[in-house]
């Protein structure tokens, strides 16, 4: 059934001139069909440079915004409309309002995994991937960073002459995972390296031998002679690692499962090329702002 379902989509996604775009923590049978698999941003580049018109983008709310800020001519559509990011709900235009007014001098940055109206807000948007080099291109000494406090304490440690201020938010899929696991795991498979996102914990990064984006954290272990990883990220890329590496084993500390990640199935990515979901609507005025945020991501990068 996965199968004659599957062909339907690759046959309507021809007749619809449409491109499918999957983030690496989607089911493997998304991935399977999708024309790119990779990091949110990564697939909102992708988007605003296809030729085609209809970007069907399998991943949650606020990468289909990156995707419909860069490319406003194109109709982008996320299968499952209701598939949301807890870190990114976590700051609200409001609270981040007040917050902006009470540090007037500090440079606004957010990570990419925030909504297109706190993106608005801020002077510049990063990835996990970007964000050391962007930030050695920030000459304020005081930064505000939302909305997550684990990868802003990440960057605040190759900084300490800047002062942060961190948005208390956090991915609670990445955040749940402990440096008891770590340990408990480093026990079981003895001289195995720790390849961790910097979304975990401060307590979980200073186990880790390889700290990088999910994409970073494939490059890394397939580039690396080692037969053995310990994975601490969203279940989902083991789908891309046991592709690139067949020989090689991943082991998790426990299984890190995004909920909304995986609200996504082939019926919607079916449906959406169908016309039965809507469409990525965005406030034109606010996605200008955004823009210039994503914009001076690439210019502070550069």
């Amino acid at each position: 059934m996965t199968n004659q379902l599957s062909e339907k989509i690759l046959k309507l996604k021809k007749e619809k001139n449409a491109i499918i775009l999957a983030h690496l923590y989607q089911i493997p049978e998304v991935q399977e069909i999708a024309d790119y698999v990779g990091d949110s941003y990564y697939l909102s580049q992708v988007a605003r440079d296809a030729k085609e018109d209809l970007i069907i983008f399998c991943g949650v709310k606020f990468m289909a915004e990156s995707a419909k800020v860069l490319s406003p001519n194109k109709t982008v559509i996320l299968p499952a409309p209701n598939a949301g990011c807890p870190m990114a709900d976590m700051a609200e235009v409001e609270d981040v309002e007040e917050m902006i007014k009470k540090y007037p001098d500090a440079f606004k940055v957010c990570y990419i995994n925030s909504s297109y109206e706190v993106k608005a807000l801020c002077d510049a948007s990063v990835t996990s991937s970007s964000a050391l080099k962007i930030m050695k291109n920030i000459p304020n000494k005081q930064i505000l960073f939302l909305p997550d406090q684990n990868l802003g304490g990440y960057i605040a440690e190759f900084f300490p002459e800047k002062e942060f201020i961190l948005w208390k938010g956090f991915c609670p899929t990445h955040h749940r995972i402990t440096a008891e696991d770590i340990i408990k795991a480093k026990e079981e498979h003895p001289n195995v390296k720790v390849l961790s996102h910097p979304e975990c914990s401060k307590e979980v990064r200073d186990l880790s031998d390889y700290i990088g984006s999910t994409s970073g954290i494939i490059s890394y272990a397939t580039e690396c002679e080692d037969k053995e990883f310990i994975i601490a990220t969203e279940e989902g890329v083991l789908h891309q690692l046991k592709k690139k590496n067949p020989d090689k084993k991943f082991y998790f500390p426990e299984m890190m499962v995004c909920p909304n990640m995986k609200k996504t199935t082939l019926q919607d990515v079916y449906d959406a090329l169908d016309g039965k979901k809507e469409e990525v609507i965005l406030d034109e005025e606010i996605r200008k702002k955004a823009l210039t945020s994503l914009e001076n991501m690439h210019k502070l990068g550069n």
